[in-house]
């Protein structure tokens, strides 16, 4: 468990030392060894179904993707856009639920121990869950790290303190109003990286100005040694280029979950190719980001 915040420190390098499961500090480890940025990929658990959710994520590494967020299905999802929206009314009417999810990422570890998982969605699920019960269940079935997006610093003691306690990554999101008085209580403890939301908004709507996108990364590079991830707004191999040669990570989701529309029939039930379009597009999306000169 990380220690409280000091002056001037750079607070969640201790927090990952104390707390990160291994997966995703090597995983960024080999990504600097390698001179390159990464690709975090975003899907929904149980979209459209359980089997295609599950071939697309054990498809995921193959095809390029470096991390994977899987979205834990909320019927509220208030800082999504549509895209995401959807997908996670598509997963709970397909008879989604957090165990479920949980048994996806058992299934998926069975076949790949190194590859990063990390859970991201609400409080909600998770308190009714139980918490201890969800964090035990979590890091039996193999996940890094949790995006929690409703749950502020100040309400660490709720889940993100438990978390590192068993483990488990706490990654906190940072936006372009997190100013620097701010910025310490956001990152006193996160842990495995920082996800930075280059836009203000629901996901999938707009993109960010590559120069904006390189000066908060510099700012949020000042204040914590943790990798950078950057999403909200990538939608071509070109925009992750970019965005890996300036963070640590792209992160994609709303552009691979409209992948997933786009491969659905009439009743909403997947046609045949959705899996193998799906990953190509991801693999897409790693040749570009593979390709990316690093700009600092």
């Amino acid at each position: 468990m990380s220690a409280a915040v000091t002056a001037g420190a750079k607070p969640a390098a201790a927090a990952l030392r104390g707390a990160d499961s291994g997966r995703i500090r090597r995983r960024f480890e080999a990504l600097k060894a390698q001179g390159r940025g990464g690709l975090v990929t975003f899907v929904t658990a149980g979209d459209p179904d359980y089997e295609t959710a599950l071939a697309i994520v054990k498809g995921l590494p193959e095809a390029g993707a470096d991390l994977i967020e899987i979205g834990m299905p909320f019927s509220d999802p208030m800082a999504d856009g549509p895209a995401i929206q959807a997908s996670s009314l598509r997963a709970l009417k397909a008879g989604m639920t957090l165990k479920k999810t949980l048994a996806l990422v058992t299934a998926f570890r069975a076949g790949d121990k190194d590859t990063p998982i990390v859970l991201m969605g609400y409080y909600n699920p998770i308190y009714r869950y139980g918490v201890d019960r969800f964090l035990a269940d979590a890091k039996k079935a193999g996940v890094d790290g949790l995006i929690v997006v409703d749950l502020p610093p100040e309400e660490d003691q709720e889940l993100c303190i438990p978390a590192l306690a068993a483990g488990v990554n706490f990654i906190r999101l940072a936006t372009p109003t997190t100013d620097d008085e701010r910025l310490p209580a956001v990152l006193a403890n996160t842990s495995g990286f920082v996800y930075y939301v280059s836009i203000m908004g629901i996901t999938g709507t707009r993109s960010a100005a590559d120069s904006d996108i390189a000066a908060a990364v510099g700012r949020l590079k000042r204040h914590t040694d943790l990798p950078v991830g950057v999403g909200f707004g990538i939608r071509t191999p070109e925009q992750a280029a970019t965005v890996a040669g300036i963070a640590d990570a792209a992160v994609v989701g709303s552009a691979i979950v409209e992948k997933i529309v786009a491969g659905l029939d009439g009743q909403g039930k997947a046609k045949p190719g959705l899996v193998k379009d799906l990953l190509g597009f991801v693999a897409e999306l790693a040749q570009g980001v593979r390709g990316a000169a690093r700009k600092r």
